[in-house]
């Protein structure tokens, strides 16, 4: 009996044990499951995959976007799973292109991650903001978010809310200003659509450009992109999600040489910087990393009812001019056609003129330049020293049609904001039509029909949203302003890269120089050939532009700024 009971004590010892060896397995095998569906499913795998350039593996850029792009390069260093190489689910990037499918979400795939910059990038520019310009105090433009001092609108001119006397050249504080509003910003950066990088370029090129030397010029470029470089939001697309705005043309930031005496700094040709997307409100035709946004207007509406009322006011006013031109001659420019404008204006009964050489001040007050072009049909629009001018925008705000002499001054610059189609709110007239003195502009406007001279008026009045940057201090309710128009198409932009890159479409064509072209060409098309505008943007063999160079170009329009003159 003894032996008996011993034998079942060991038996149940035993299957005690099994028991216990069994739990252990189980647990152990559920912890594993649950590690793996953590680490490997849900998790988005930035240690795995790295993505590095590699020129043999070139991935296509998808101008169906209508975005001029550089084409991307990688190549996907993936880590060895049991089961083999991982997918494309492994992408850094993955998880923001997933956030996008989430409907419930209002942000998705719209989040941008903003970059906190230390503040010598930014703020401390405006701390110092006596040395932004050498002829101008720009402290009183910085204020009000960088709108500057409000208007008055003692001649009934302007509507009573939202206008201010805006530097043209402040779109770096007010584009940073209205980003610290955006509603989908996120401390995430896995799933941020776009990176924003708050650094006032314009700013900090305007400090620098007279008396320093090429050091002092680069210096805060060279220091952005090293800290950039260090960030971990850099290595998921290596720089190629990121974008930075400048409020400056953009041949101060392309200098060609390291002579001292050559002009700005180097910031557009800097390695990184071709990686990342730069707002100008100017761009290069033949450049692929930066892209053209409206200069600002004195324009800053808080509220949607306040664009609906300036919208109707414009549309119901008499317009006693068929044509009006507010500029200075460029005598010490052979090529420039205002002098000629200004001969064919002064001779016109019709035509409206604001002479602006030196000093007259009408030329410098918003209230008569508006009051000017709201009684004008047509608004002539020539080439300032660069190929734009902040005039456009002020006189399509005004309701009044745009005519503009070269395709750089608007059709190639703005395709976020303008329609491709440039007939249906503006008139095109050869510069060298007017140099050879072949037409009329009296004649030539006189000539258009007075509906489709209506349909066109309606046509620009309906673009104001767009081309106007709302107060930074709160947001319009439903309307897209320049900001927001922007911003989407970056984020466009940068979902296409990485689509692209996931699906390994190859653009083996792309030509850089041809990047004006890309942007013009209608949907579903991807090849560039021939165009009627080539004899306008054909760079002479010794690489000037347009037989001026970049460094002339954008020095005039500095000595210009110094004498007031537009």
């Amino acid at each position: 009996m003894r032996r008996r009971l011993d034998q079942m004590e060991k038996g149940a010892s035993k299957n005690q044990n099994s028991r216990l060896c069994c739990l252990v397995s189980l647990s152990a095998f559920f912890w594993f499951l649950l590690f793996y569906f953590h680490f490997y499913v849900l998790a988005p795998d930035n240690n795995s995959v790295t993505l590095v350039n590699n020129n043999n593996n070139q991935t296509k850029v998808d101008h169906s976007t209508q975005l001029r792009s550089v084409p991307v390069s990688y190549h996907v260093q993936a880590q060895e799973s049991d089961d083999g190489p991982r997918t494309s689910k492994d992408y850094p990037f993955m998880r923001a292109l997933r956030s996008a499918e989430n409907k419930s979400d209002p942000c998705g795939g719209r989040y941008i991650y903003l970059h906190d910059l230390p503040s010598r990038f930014n703020e401390d520019m405006l701390k110092e903001c006596k040395s932004l310009s050498l002829w101008t105090n720009m402290c009183k433009f910085t204020t009000n978010a960088g709108l500057g001092p409000p208007l008055e609108n003692v001649e009934g001119v302007f509507s009573d809310n939202g206008w201010y006397a805006t530097n043209q050249f402040a779109v770096d504080v007010i584009f940073s200003n209205r980003m610290k509003q955006y509603k989908c910003l996120t401390k995430d950066s896995s799933i941020a659509a776009a990176v924003f990088v708050p650094f006032y370029a314009g700013f900090d090129i305007a400090r620098y450009l007279w008396g320093y030397n090429i050091s002092t010029r680069d210096a805060a470029s060279l220091d952005l992109v090293d800290w950039l470089m260090k960030r971990p939001e850099w290595s998921i697309m290596n720089g190629r999600d990121h974008f930075l705005v400048a409020g400056r043309i953009t041949w101060d930031f392309r200098r060609l040489s390291d002579e001292d005496s050559d002009w700005g700094n180097k910031l557009l040709f800097l390695e990184a910087a071709k990686n990342m997307s730069m707002l100008v409100v100017e761009s290069s035709p033949w450049n692929a990393n930066d892209f053209g946004i409206p200069y600002p207007t004195y324009f800053h509406p808080a509220k949607d009812a306040e664009v609906f009322m300036w919208q109707d006011r414009m549309r119901q006013l008499e317009r006693k001019w068929l044509i009006s031109f507010a500029g200075a001659p460029r005598p010490g420019n052979p090529k420039s056609i205002r002098g000629q404008l200004i001969d064919q204006c002064k001779k016109s009964r019709v035509c409206k003129l604001l002479e602006c050489d030196f000093g007259e001040s009408k030329c410098h007050s918003p209230s008569s330049i508006m009051q000017m072009f709201q009684s004008s049909l047509f608004c002539l629009q020539p080439q300032g020293d660069s190929y734009t001018r902040r005039s456009a925008f002020d006189s399509m705000l005004a309701g009044c049609i745009p005519v503009f002499f070269h395709p750089g001054s608007a059709y190639t610059q703005y395709t976020w904001h303008l329609p491709k189609n440039y007939t249906k709110y503006s008139v095109f007239i050869p510069e060298d039509d007017i140099r050879k003195r072949n037409v009329s502009i009296e004649e030539r406007l006189s000539q258009i029909p007075p509906e489709e001279v209506r349909i066109m008026r309606e046509e620009v009045i309906s673009l104001i949203p767009r081309l106007v940057y709302a107060d930074p201090r709160s947001k319009l309710e439903t309307l897209k302003d320049a900001f927001d128009v922007a911003v989407q198409a970056v984020i466009d932009k940068v979902t296409n890269w990485r689509k692209d890159i996931i699906e390994g479409r190859i653009d083996d064509n792309f030509i850089e120089e041809n990047s004006w072209k890309y942007a013009l060409l209608p949907e579903g098309e991807h090849e560039v050939g021939p165009h009627e505008w080539d004899p306008f943007f054909s760079k002479p063999k010794d690489g000037s532009v347009d037989n001026d160079s970049s460094a002339k170009v954008a020095k005039n329009s500095w000595k210009n700024e110094q004498n007031n003159q537009f």
